[in-house]
C-alpha cells in the first residue's frame, strides 16, 4: 500500500485549517485516513503548525511520501533534515552523537528566526498603530482649525458691533451720522 503524508481541509469557506494526516495515496483528500500527525493553521501570521515530530519522523523513515506543501511543512519543523541526519549515522559518516549535536544547534537557529519573525511582526503593527495615530490626530486637528477658521468671522462680527455701543464717548461712524439727520430732517 502506497501512503501519502498530505493535508486534510477544514474549516470554513475562505478560512482554511487543515490535518496533517496519513492517508492511502487513492483515498479522497478528506476521506479515510491511517493516522493523524498534527494541524497547520495558514491564517496566523506565521503560520502556526502543531506537529508530532516523532510519528512524522517514523513514518517518513518507512517510506511514506509527503507531498509538497506538507514536506515543506516537514522541513520547517526539522523532521527532514533528523531524516537526513539518521541517513548520514546509518552510513557511517558520524556518529549519533554528532547527529543530535547538529541537530540542537539547527533548532537553536530556527527558533531564533522565528523570533525575529514574530518581532519583526510586532514591531511593524506598532509603528502601523503609531503611523495611524499619528494621522487620525493630524485630520482631527486639520477640522478643529477649519471649524474654528468658519466660526471665528462670526465672533469678531458680534465682537466689532458690541465695541461701539460699550464705549459711551466714541464718536458714531459716517454712515450713522447721516442716518441721524435723514431721520431729524424727516421729523420737521
Amino acid at each position: 500500500m502506497a501512503t501519502k503524508i498530505r493535508l486534510q481541509r477544514h474549516g470554513k469557506k475562505g478560512k482554511p485549517f487543515y490535518h496533517v494526516v496519513v492517508a492511502d495515496s487513492r483515498a479522497p483528500r478528506d476521506g479515510k485516513f491511517i493516522e493523524r500527525l498534527g494541524s497547520y493553521n495558514p491564517n496566523t501570521n506565521p503560520a502556526s503548525v502543531v506537529l508530532d515530530f516523532d510519528k512524522a519522523l517514523d513514518w517518513i523513515v518507512k517510506g511514506a511520501q509527503p507531498t509538497d506543501t506538507v514536506r515543506s511543512i516537514l522541513s520547517s519543523q526539522g523532521v527532514m533534515y533528523k531524516k537526513h541526519l539518521l541517513g548520514g549515522v546509518s552510513k557511517g559518516a558520524f556518529d549519533e552523537a554528532k547527529a543530535e549535536e547538529l541537530f540542537a544547534n539547527w533548532l537553536e537557529q530556527k527558533a531564533a528566526e522565528i523570533e525575529g519573525q514574530k518581532s519583526g511582526i510586532a514591531k511593524s503593527q506598532e509603528e502601523a498603530k503609531k503611523a495611524a495615530l499619528a494621522a487620525e490626530s493630524k485630520k482631527k486637528e486639520e477640522r478643529a482649525a477649519a471649524l474654528a477658521a468658519k466660526n471665528a468671522p462670526e465672533e469678531e462680527e458680534v465682537a466689532a458691533e458690541e465695541a461701539p455701543e460699550a464705549e459711551g464717548d466714541v464718536q458714531p461712524a459716517e454712515g450713522t451720522e447721516s442716518a441721524a439727520e435723514n431721520t431729524e430732517e424727516t421729523e420737521g
